[in-house]
C-alpha cells in the first residue's frame, strides 16, 4: 500500500444521483492529538477516530465557528472530545481532541471496546457559530461503535441518512461519510437513481480498516466506486490547531475570584495551568496574578 498523503479532506459526489461523500485522511493531526499524553492504545484508537468523524463531520456544515463532539462515558472512559473549526477557502480545517479516563478501572478491561469503557453515557454534538445561536444535540452512548452512535445521531437530529467508517492504526485515523442529498439538492445532477443509496452502501461496506488508512483517497475511491460516476473536488487541507491562549487561561482564572487565586499563590508560589488539548503550560507569577486580578482583560507579561 502506498504512504498517506498529507492530511487533508477529499469531497466527492455520485453524479444522477443524490448521494455525496467524504474521505478524510489524519496522520499529522492523529499524531499531535496523542503525543505527550500517555493514552493507553485502545483510547488513542478511539480518539484517532473520533478526530476523523468530526473532521467530517465539519465539512457537511457551512459555517462560521466550532463544532465539538463529545463522548461522555459512565466506565473507565470519562470524556473522549474532538473539536474542530472549518477551513475558509485554502485555510485548513483546524482540529484538535482530548480523551480523559481511569487509569485503574481500565486496566480491569480484558478487551477495551468503546462500550466496555464507557458503560453508556452520551454522546454530544455543539454547533457554536461565530454569529447566531448555539446548537447541541445529544444521543445516547448505546452503540458498539463510534461510527454507530453519529450515524443514530444524524438519523435523529439531522433526519438525513448518513454513514461512517472509521479507522486508525499505529500511525493514522481516516474515515469514509457517505450521506444522502435532500431531493430538491441542486448538487445531484441530471435523471434520479433510486437505487444509488443502497448500491453505494453496499459498496463501500467492503472497505476495511486497513485500506481506509493506507490507501491515498483517490485509491480508496477506485477501489469501491469505480463503476459509479464520482466527480471528485479538490482535497481541502485539515491540521492540528489548539485555540488556547495566555490570555484566555487569564481569564479563566480570573473567574476564581481574588482571594482564591491570592490563596493558591500563597500555597504554591505561582500558578501553572496546562490545556488539555495542546499539552501547554502557562506559568502565571505573583505579578501577573495581581495584574488579571486588577484588569482581567490585560495579558500578563510572563510568556511559556
Amino acid at each position: 500500500m502506498s504512504a498517506m498523503p498529507t492530511d487533508r479532506l477529499q469531497r466527492f459526489i455520485f453524479d444522477d444521483t443524490q448521494v455525496r461523500g467524504e474521505i478524510a485522511q489524519l496522520q499529522d493531526t492523529y499524531q499531535h492529538a496523542i503525543a505527550d499524553h500517555g493514552y493507553p492504545l485502545a483510547v488513542e484508537r478511539l480518539l484517532g477516530e473520533l478526530l476523523a468523524a468530526c473532521a467530517l463531520l465539519t465539512a457537511t456544515i457551512k459555517f462560521d465557528g466550532t463544532l465539538s463532539i463529545e463522548f461522555r462515558g459512565k466506565g473507565a472512559l470519562k470524556l473522549l472530545m474532538a473539536e474542530s473549526n472549518p477551513g475558509v477557502g485554502e485555510r485548513a480545517q483546524r482540529l484538535r481532541g482530548v480523551a480523559r479516563f481511569d487509569d485503574d478501572a481500565l486496566a480491569t478491561i480484558e478487551e477495551p471496546t468503546l462500550q466496555a469503557l464507557a458503560q453508556g453515557g452520551h454522546v454530544v454534538i455543539t454547533l457554536d457559530p461565530e454569529e447566531g445561536q448555539r446548537y447541541q444535540g445529544i444521543v445516547a452512548l448505546d452503540k458498539p461503535s463510534i461510527a454507530g452512535c453519529l450515524e443514530a445521531y444524524f438519523a435523529q437530529s439531522e433526519q438525513l441518512p448518513t454513514r461512517l467508517w472509521l479507522a486508525t492504526d499505529a500511525e493514522r485515523a481516516a474515515g469514509l461519510l457517505i450521506q444522502k442529498l435532500p431531493e430538491d439538492n441542486p448538487q445531484a445532477q441530471g435523471e434520479r437513481d433510486d437505487d444509488a443509496w443502497d448500491r453505494i452502501n453496499h459498496l463501500a461496506d467492503t472497505i476495511t480498516g486497513d485500506e481506509l488508512t493506507g490507501l491515498g483517497a483517490e485509491q480508496v475511491l477506485h477501489r469501491l466506486f469505480h463503476e459509479e460516476h464520482a466527480r471528485v473536488f479538490d482535497p481541502a487541507p485539515v491540521k492540528f490547531s489548539c485555540t488556547c491562549t495566555r490570555e484566555r487561561f487569564g481569564r479563566a482564572l480570573h473567574q476564581l475570584g481574588a482571594d482564591e487565586l491570592r490563596s493558591v499563590l500563597e500555597e504554591q508560589g505561582q500558578i501553572e495551568t496546562q490545556c488539555h488539548f495542546c499539552n501547554t503550560v502557562y506559568v502565571f507569577t505573583p505579578a501577573d496574578v495581581e495584574a488579571l486580578i486588577d484588569n482581567p482583560d490585560a495579558e500578563p507579561p510572563t510568556v511559556h
